[in-house]
């Protein structure tokens, strides 16, 4: 019982911690091109003017998956790379209602900062709950092979 307690409480010291990190931003609906990775999601973005492509990636603010695939540093990088991968897939294969919440560019330019909810749950959150993402605001990150 007594672990159960301290699981809770630091699940709430955690969640309270990233609330206080977390920018104002605005939500809007949303549909789901794809999945990149881990913490990349591609959204439709019929919005943008001409040339640019109708579509925007969101990078989840908050959070560092392992890397997949080549970009990996080791064997077990690469592992939870594919599981953090396969987790964002699934997750939002079984939603019915998508959401983004944008908070502005990410340090590269290339991508959005936001978060995805998938019938009002965050895809960050569920993430970081699932073991499979490290809270990350743009410090050095630590190694996944370590």
């Amino acid at each position: 019982m007594k672990t159960v307690i301290t699981a809770v409480v630091m699940y709430f010291v955690m969640l309270a911690a990233a609330v206080a990190k977390t920018p104002a931003g605005v939500t809007y609906d949303t549909t789901i091109l794809r999945v990149s990775d881990g913490d990349t999601i591609v959204i439709s973005a019929p919005y943008l003017p001409a040339p640019l492509k109708p579509q925007l990636a969101v990078r989840i603010f908050g959070v560092d998956t392992p890397e997949k695939g080549h970009r990996a540093q080791c064997e077990s990088e690469r592992i939870l790379g594919e599981k953090a991968s396969a987790w964002t897939k699934d997750i939002v294969k079984s939603g019915r209602r998508f959401q983004v919440t944008l908070y502005g560019w990410d340090k590269f330019g290339g991508r959005v900062l936001g978060d995805i909810l998938v019938d009002g749950q965050s895809v960050r959150h569920g993430l970081i709950a699932a073991g499979l993402a490290r809270e990350y605001y743009g410090d050095k990150k630590k190694s996944w092979c370590e």
